[in-house]
C-alpha cells in the first residue's frame, strides 16, 4: 500500500538517540506533554466552571483529565517519532 511504503520507506534500524538525530529524545516529548496539558487543563477547568458553576467539581475534573491526557499525548509523540513521513 502506498501509505505502508511512505511511513516504512527506510529500514527500521536500533540506533541510539544520539545517532539518530531525527528523533526526539523522551524527555523532550515529557516537556511538549507537559507544557499542551497545562493549556489543555486551564481550558478544561474554564469550560467545567462555565458549565457547572461549581470550581470544585471543575477542579476534580480538570486533574483527571490532566492525568489522562498527559499519559495519552506522551504515547501518542512516542508512536508518531517513529514514522518519517514529513520528517
Amino acid at each position: 500500500m502506498v501509505i505502508d511504503q511512505m511511513i516504512f520507506s527506510k529500514k527500521i534500524s536500533k540506533q541510539s538517540f544520539e545517532e539518530d538525530k531525527t528523533s526526539e529524545k523522551p524527555v523532550r516529548s515529557i516537556a511538549k506533554a507537559l507544557s499542551w496539558r497545562i493549556v489543555g487543563t486551564v481550558d478544561t477547568l474554564v469550560v467545567s466552571y462555565v458549565l457547572s458553576g461549581e470550581i470544585a467539581l471543575a477542579a476534580s475534573i480538570a486533574s483527571v483529565d490532566f492525568l489522562t491526557k498527559l499519559i495519552l499525548y506522551f504515547f501518542h509523540e512516542r508512536v508518531w517519532n517513529k514514522v518519517k513521513w514529513g520528517k
